[in-house]
């Protein structure tokens, strides 16, 4: 099978800004950032407020001019096009926003044509594409609408017909889901899950939400201060993140290990042993180790923790509580059974003990 091609390649790439005060230093907004996103993916950018991900996605449709490096969109440099040469490129890229940015005094369907009215698409085309844009996001009915008649949920699928009218290869999605309630989120993931897999379409989402990510994407990039700190498959980098900064995004979605002050609680509410087991793609092995503890005689509680699911893939931590039956005879006994049963253990997933 060949490999993907690339779609978007940013190349040592940065954005500074002139100092916001005088004798003061350049803003350095992006900082050398590589990043490669392959046909196909739907590619999550995450990375709290200030971290560089909305400059990003400006210099990947070239709304701003990066300082230095390059930004291949389908082969091409566009970091140093002349404007007049970007204009086709800006229509081979979709864009979807937090705020919707519909114009109010328009209708949906025509806020939905008005690209393809910009590109000068031949009015019996705009009106073919704009019915089967507003058909693929569920809004025919309100094709004379008005912005301002509209839910949430329905102004940001009016957004992404809008955005998907001129037929783009990209679309970039910048905290899309931000305004919404947890159903309509739901709601518009699904929808560009769909744009994605009916269409073809390589997807770019910018975020700070987790599950967004979770939910949607197949790559991940974490921004810090305006360096990508950290990227990979969305389950590689959720189920093991290697930095600081990954593991807080991480950690809002998934419970890891169990803070200090939430042992301090756990041992107060639960006697025995504390112990974690880190599982990762393989339900077999949640099934083997509690054969283990059955076998054994130790009786477990799960105090803490849980098993994601990515992608047909889960991890996740467990945290329990053991106690020896009660044929294991004193003290001395019941612990060198716990230790005898973790040792097996160990030979089938992670065990992190709290003593």
């Amino acid at each position: 099978m060949p490999a993907p091609s690339p779609v978007v390649e940013l190349r040592d790439v940065s954005k500074t800004y002139p100092p916001t005060t005088k004798g003061g230093a350049e803003v350095v907004a992006i900082d050398g950032v590589s990043l490669t996103v392959d046909a196909g993916d739907v590619y999550g950018i995450i990375g709290y407020s200030g971290a560089g991900k909305s400059t990003l996605v400006r210099l990947i449709n070239a709304l701003e001019r990066s300082t230095s490096g390059e930004i291949h969109v389908n082969g091409q440099d566009i970091a140093r096009l002349p404007e007049r040469e970007l204009r086709p490129v800006r229509l081979g890229i979709g864009m979807i926003f937090q705020q919707f940015n519909l114009l109010g005094s328009r209708t949906v369907a025509a806020n939905v044509g008005y690209p393809l009215e910009v590109a000068r698409r031949p009015r019996d085309k705009r009106t073919a594409r704009v019915a089967e844009m507003l058909d693929f996001v569920g809004l025919s009915d309100k094709a004379r609408a008005y912005p301002d008649q509209l839910s949430g949920g329905q102004k940001q699928r009016v957004g992404i017909a809008r955005a998907l009218a001129s037929q783009p290869g990209i679309l970039l999605a910048d905290e899309a889901t931000s305004a919404l309630d947890p159903e309509t989120t739901h709601e518009v993931l699904d929808l560009l899950g769909r744009v994605n897999k009916e269409f073809g379409v390589t997807i770019i989402v910018i975020t700070h939400e987790m599950d967004v990510i979770q939910t949607l994407a197949t790559k991940v990039a974490v921004m810090d201060q305006g360096r990508v700190i950290e990227r990979g498959d969305v389950f590689d980098v959720f189920s093991n993140p290697q930095q600081p900064a990954s593991a807080r995004f991480v950690s809002t979605v998934v419970k890891g290990l169990p803070s200090e002050g939430e042992l301090t609680v756990l041992r107060h509410r639960h006697p025995g042993r504390i112990v974690t087991l880190a599982f990762r793609d393989s339900s077999v092995d949640q099934a083997r180790v509690f054969g283990e503890f059955a076998a054994a005689g130790i009786t477990f509680e799960v105090v803490y923790g849980g098993i994601n699911e990515i992608q047909g893939r889960s991890f996740g931590h467990l945290t329990l509580a053991l106690t020896s039956g009660p044929d294991a005879g004193r003290a001395g006994d019941a612990d060198a059974n716990i230790d005898a049963l973790l040792d097996r253990v160990r030979t089938l997933t992670t065990v992190t003990e709290v003593r």
